[in-house]
């Protein structure tokens, strides 16, 4: 995209990332941002800086549920300006089941839509260590639910919540669709 996501507006004077952080309130007693920016600090949510800067995705979400107060953290990109409450609800109906909660579509997981146990912030760190950077190359060591297409999409039929934003045609496409 060549600049920062979280801070684009689909064109009604909202960045991103505001879009993010008010639909996580609504299911979430506590929202934080992993981020090195200080402009995230005007936000509202606490800002935790990135522990593994270095560390890719995986990184950024180690920090976050690291950081949590709670012992299950939703995880979510600065860049989804489509996100459903209800999708996060069905996600966390589940959460007792496993360690990860995350969608699966088209056989790919989501892993910037998911929910982490803290329990997971060890298995995180070891593979961090090892320069496992893939979100799942920590999936082995816990327990892992999916969520199958079909659950998420009795929620969220065109599956709009796992939109995220690369390039400057997805912006295009989402803000027509905000529109």
């Amino acid at each position: 995209m060549g600049r920062d996501k979280a801070w684009l507006d689909l064109g009604d004077g909202r960045p991103i990332v505001r879009r993010v952080i008010d639909v996580l309130s609504e299911v979430a007693d506590e929202v934080l941002i992993v981020a090195n920016d200080p402009r995230y600090g005007t936000l509202g949510p606490r800002v935790v800086p990135d522990r593994f800067p270095d560390g890719g995705a995986l990184g950024g979400i180690a920090t976050g549920v690291g950081a949590a107060s709670h012992p299950t953290v939703l995880v979510a990109a600065c860049d989804m300006p489509f996100l459903r409450a209800d999708l996060w609800r069905l996600l966390l109906s589940r959460a007792g089941e496993a360690d990860v909660v995350i969608p699966r579509v088209a056989g790919e997981y989501e892993t910037l839509h998911a929910v982490y146990a803290k329990a997971c912030v060890p298995a995180m760190e070891r593979a961090l260590a090892a320069g496992r950077m893939r979100v799942i190359s920590f999936f082995d060591d816990v327990r892992v639910r999916t969520v199958e297409e079909d659950e998420l999409r009795a929620v969220d039929p065109d599956l709009a919540s796992l939109t995220n934003l690369n390039t400057p045609e997805d912006l295009d496409a989402a803000r027509k669709r905000a529109g």
